[in-house]
């Protein structure tokens, strides 16, 4: 025989317990009957669990856990759900073209510290300029408004132009942001040096260009515009060349910088612009009477920029004569020489023949006439060759009347040079 005992209860749980079992095989009636009394008691009496105070604190304490972490969990997947919903409103389809790469606005706040006063390297026309760190990498922040039309135009502008060109003479666009309805941001490298404007008019004398440094910069900045002339698929126009705008990386290269003006249309096509703009004193004089500019225009301010590093002075300053006509005078005298910055000349390495040909070039690119000025291709080649090409040389000479009887040259400024700076209200794109 099998004696056991069995508490099942199918898919049920239940607790079992025995307290004490005693066994015979012997008759009942003999007196050897099942021990069934003074039985441990199986029931303790006690308060119920339901009622005591650790039950009630934990179960309130654990409601507060679970409806705190209902709320943060719901907040997370709003504001996520409304980050996703946010971004593809504001991706437009213009920003899906373009090379330089969208950087989060957290991220370019944080490598500026708040757009900190301290991070303050520069001004624009249109907002200020920071230095920050980002991905180890020293860049300038430009932060550009948006109240104004041309806040937009130049941003625009910057993206769809530099965003897409490459090289060495031109400042790299490594990416651009924006907040919606307060910033415009535009990510580039540093420059080390600067812009060439400081290290022309505002720096200690023993940061000023050798001439050896300066025929290199220029070298740069022509390169640079051959390439937006004439190496890339589209011809670019700059249309703001000036010192401000060329900048100088940590070896004195130059890079030239701010497209906020410039434009871009097919090769052999004439671009459509109609609106005064630019730079008072590097205007060509057919962008001040009809606004339409070309590859010539760009040049005509290069040559600007050439005499103004030359001879350390503004094209356009109170008080005194405009750059062009001071240096015809200079030429009337038969002292060209005199146009030197004294300060380069203190440094010296340069001769008398280097002078006069850089002058030259200089006046020859800024002709009055476009059609007599060189392509950016024969400047590079003057400026590289360090000489100057017989044919530019006799177009020189002709043009500004030296070759015999040191005649004013037909060459002034004043009948435009006024009106640029008074009576022309410049505009965006």
């Amino acid at each position: 025989m099998y004696v056991g005992f069995t508490g099942a209860t199918g898919k049920l749980v239940e607790g079992n317990k025995i307290l004490s079992w005693s066994f015979s095989n012997s008759n009942f009636s003999i007196g050897h009957a099942l021990v069934t009394t003074n039985l441990p008691s199986f029931v303790i009496p006690q308060e119920s669990v339901f009622r005591s105070n650790g039950f009630v604190i934990g179960v309130s304490v654990g409601a507060v856990l679970i409806v705190v972490c209902g709320i943060v969990i719901w907040a997370v997947l709003v504001r996520k759900k409304r980050e996703k919903t946010e971004g593809k409103e504001e991706i437009k389809d213009w920003e899906l073209q373009y090379w330089p790469h969208r950087i989060s606005y957290q991220e370019v706040y944080a490598v500026t510290m708040g757009f900190s006063e301290e991070n303050v390297i520069g001004f624009g026309a249109n907002g200020k300029v920071y230095k920050g760190v980002l991905l180890g990498v020293e860049v300038a922040v430009k932060r550009i408004s948006v109240e104004s039309e041309h806040g937009m135009r130049e941003f625009l502008a910057e993206v769809s132009s530099l965003g897409r060109l490459k090289h060495k003479n031109l400042v790299g666009l490594r990416g651009w942001s924006k907040k919606e309805k307060e910033n415009l941001i535009l990510i580039y490298d540093y420059m080390e040096n600067g812009s060439l404007d400081k290290r022309i008019f505002d720096c200690d004398e023993s940061l000023i260009l050798s001439w050896e440094e300066m025929i290199k910069v220029l070298k740069g900045v022509a390169s640079g515009i051959l390439y937006l002339h004439e190496g890339w698929e589209s011809e670019v126009l700059h249309r703001d060349i000036k010192a401000s705008n060329v900048l100088l990386d940590k070896d004195m290269n130059a890079r030239l910088g701010d497209f906020g003006l410039a434009r871009m249309h097919h090769h052999e096509e004439l671009a459509t612009t109609t609106q005064v703009i630019g730079t008072p004193g590097y205007m060509a004089p057919e962008v001040v009477r009809t606004g339409q500019a070309s590859t010539q225009t760009d040049v005509f301010s290069f040559g600007i920029l050439v005499l103004e590093v030359v001879c350390g002075r503004r094209p356009i300053e109170d008080g005194k004569p405009n750059l062009l006509d001071w240096l015809c005078m200079l030429i009337e005298r038969g002292d060209l020489l005199s146009a030197l910055d004294d300060r380069i000349k203190a440094k010296g390495g340069y001769s008398v023949e280097e002078v006069e040909g850089v002058v030259n070039l200089g006046f020859l690119c800024a002709y009055p006439d476009a059609n007599e000025r060189p392509t950016m291709r024969q400047v590079l080649k003057v400026l590289e060759e360090e000489r100057l090409d017989v044919n530019l040389l006799e177009r020189i000479e002709t043009t500004l009347k030296l070759s015999g009887s040191r005649e004013h040259p037909t060459f002034n400024l004043s009948s435009y040079a006024s009106l640029a700076t008074s009576d022309i209200i410049l505009e965006g794109r």
